[in-house]
C-alpha cells in the first residue's frame, strides 16, 4: 500500500490516515500488550460509520488485508497486524449515549468499558462488562463478555439487543432478534468474524453502589481455600460475585507494608445487594471458614471504581501472555496444579483468575447465542504478565507450562478472548463445540470471502483454503 493508496484513502474518509512515514505512525499502532509489535500498511482512524464503509469498501478493491482496532487490549493483538489497513474505532466511534427511561444505552464500536460505566452511572445503571474500564467494549462484548455483574445480570451478550454492522461488502445492517436473527445469534459470542460493530445496543439494570471484597490467604491455605470456594460460590445469592485469583501482593493500599510483594491466593468481590457495614460484615463471615485470612477489606464504592481498580497496576504497555479454559468444577487435581504454579510465578503481575460464569448466564439456553458454554462455571485465566521485555519467554512459558497441566482438567474450550496468539485452529472449534458449523454458515452468508480473517477465525462453510 503505497504513499499514492494512502492519498486516495484520506481523499474518502473524513477522519485521519497515518501511514507509516506520518510522524504519529509508531503511536497509533500500539496495543494494549507490548509483546505485539506490528507494522501495517496505514491506520484509518474512522470518524464516524461512513468511513468504516469507505475503508471495507477501500480493502476489498485494492486487495488489502483488513483488521479492526476498537479498545486495542486483544491480548494476542489481533486488531493490529503486518501489512493490513486497520478500522480504527477508537476516536471518531467513542461514544455513549443513555436512555435512562428505557434503561438502554447505544455504544459506539471504539468505546471503552469506563466510558460505559461513566455514562451508566450518572443514571444509577450498568451493565455486566469487564472488570476493567480500559477494555473495548467491541471486542469484550463479541467474545461474550463476563465481569463483575455477571451471576446478578449474565454475560455481556445476554444484555446486548441490537448491533448496527458494516459486512464485508461495505454494506450496513442492523442485527437484532427482529432483524437479520442469524447474524445477530453470530454476534453474541462468535467474535469478530461477521463485520465491523459500529454501534451496540445494551440493556441496563439498577446498580449505582456495590460491595466491594478483597480477601487474602496466605498460599500454604490455597487447598482449603478452593475446596471452599467452589461450594460456596455456586450456592451463595446471585448479587455476590467473586472471582478467584493467584497472585504477588501490589505495594500499596488497601494492602498493609507486610504482605507487600508476597505470594497469596485470593477471592476478589463484588455485591449488587446491600453495602451497609453490617451488611457487608455479615456477608463476609464465611471468608474465615477455610483459613485465617492474611488480609480481608470490605467497603461500598461506585461502580465505575470497582471498574477501575487495576487500570493503574496493569496498564497499556506491558508484556502479555495468556490461555484460558472453561471448567465446571474445581477439582482436587486441579488444585495440585494452582498450588505448584503459584510457587513458581515468574513475575510480581503474573497471575491466575477464575471468574465466574454461573448465576444469571445459566438462565438462557445452550443455543440461544453463539456462547457455546452456558453449562461452564468458571471461566479460567492463566496471564504472564511483566513490564520488562526480557522476561517475555519465562512468562510465556510460565502460562503454556500451567495450561497445559491444567488443560485436562477444564471442559475443552476457552472463552475465545482468552486464545492465545499461538493457539491453533483446533481451539477455535473447541471453543464453538456444535455451534462451529452453524457459525461456518453465518460466516458464508455474510462474510463469504473471509474479509474479516484476523480474528480467532472461524471459516465460511465449504471453504478450505487459509481465507
Amino acid at each position: 500500500m503505497g504513499g499514492t493508496a494512502v492519498e486516495t484513502l484520506r481523499e474518502r474518509l473524513r477522519g485521519e490516515v497515518i501511514g507509516p512515514q506520518d510522524a504519529g505512525y509508531d503511536e497509533a499502532r500500539t496495543v494494549y500488550n507490548a509483546m505485539v509489535d506490528r507494522r501495517p500498511a496505514a491506520i484509518a482512524r474512522c470518524a464516524d460509520q461512513t468511513d468504516v464503509r469507505a475503508a471495507v469498501r477501500f480493502a476489498r478493491e485494492n486487495g488489502i488485508d483488513l483488521s479492526v482496532y476498537g479498545g486495542g487490549h486483544s491480548g494476542a493483538g489481533l486488531c493490529m497486524i503486518d501489512d493490513a489497513l486497520v478500522v480504527d474505532l477508537s476516536h471518531g466511534l467513542r461514544w455513549v449515549r443513555v436512555d435512562p427511561r428505557s434503561r438502554t444505552a447505544l455504544v459506539g464500536g471504539g468505546s471503552r468499558l469506563g466510558d460505559l460505566d461513566h455514562e451508566a452511572h450518572g443514571h444509577g445503571l450498568a451493565t455486566p462488562a469487564g472488570i476493567m474500564s480500559t477494555t473495548g467494549v467491541g471486542g469484550l462484548t463479541l467474545g461474550g463478555g463476563h465481569g463483575h455483574l455477571t451471576r446478578a445480570y449474565g454475560l455481556t451478550i445476554d444484555n446486548l439487543l441490537a448491533a448496527d454492522v458494516v459486512l464485508a461488502d461495505g454494506t450496513t445492517v442492523t442485527a437484532s432478534a427482529e432483524e437479520h436473527p442469524d447474524l445477530f445469534w453470530a454476534l453474541r459470542g462468535g467474535g469478530g468474524n461477521f463485520g465491523v460493530v459500529t454501534a451496540f445496543r445494551f440493556a441496563l439494570h439498577p446498580v449505582d453502589t456495590v460491595g466491594l471484597g478483597v480477601t487474602l490467604w496466605e498460599p500454604e491455605h490455597i487447598g482449603a481455600v478452593l475446596r471452599w470456594y467452589r461450594e460456596f460460590l455456586p450456592a451463595a445469592a446471585e448479587d455476590l460475585n467473586g472471582f478467584f485469583a493467584t497472585l504477588v501482593v501490589a505495594p500499596g493500599p488497601p494492602f498493609p507494608e507486610e504482605i507487600h510483594h508476597k505470594k497469596m491466593c485470593g477471592v476478589v468481590w463484588c455485591t449488587t445487594g446491600p453495602t451497609d457495614e453490617e451488611s457487608l460484615a455479615k456477608l463476609f463471615v464465611p471468608v474465615s471458614d477455610p483459613a485465617p485470612p492474611a488480609f480481608h477489606f470490605a467497603t461500598p464504592v461506585p461502580y465505575p471504581g470497582i471498574q477501575s481498580m487495576f487500570d493503574e497496576l496493569i496498564p497499556k504497555g506491558l508484556q502479555w501472555y495468556w490461555r484460558g479454559d472453561f471448567f465446571d468444577r474445581i477439582t482436587d487435581d486441579a488444585i495440585d496444579v494452582h498450588r505448584s504454579f503459584l510457587e513458581d510465578i515468574p513475575s510480581e503481575l503474573s497471575t491466575m483468575h477464575l471468574y465466574p460464569v454461573d448465576g444469571a448466564a445459566h438462565r438462557l439456553g445452550p443455543v440461544d447465542t453463539a456462547w457455546a458454554y452456558r453449562d461452564a462455571v468458571w471461566s479460567g485465566v492463566i496471564a504472564g504478565i511483566s513490564p520488562e521485555p526480557g522476561d517475555a519467554g519465562a512468562i510465556r512459558d510460565w502460562a503454556v507450562n500451567y495450561w497445559e497441566a491444567l488443560h485436562p482438567q477444564s471442559m475443552g474450550g476457552s472463552y475465545v478472548n482468552f486464545i492465545g496468539q499461538d493457539e491453533s485452529r483446533d481451539r477455535v472449534k473447541a471453543t464453538y463445540r456444535g455451534h462451529y458449523e452453524r457459525l461456518a454458515e453465518v460466516k458464508k452468508t455474510y462474510d463469504p470471502e473471509n474479509v474479516f480473517h484476523h480474528n480467532q477465525n472461524i471459516r465460511p462453510a465449504d471453504r478450505a483454503d487459509d481465507r
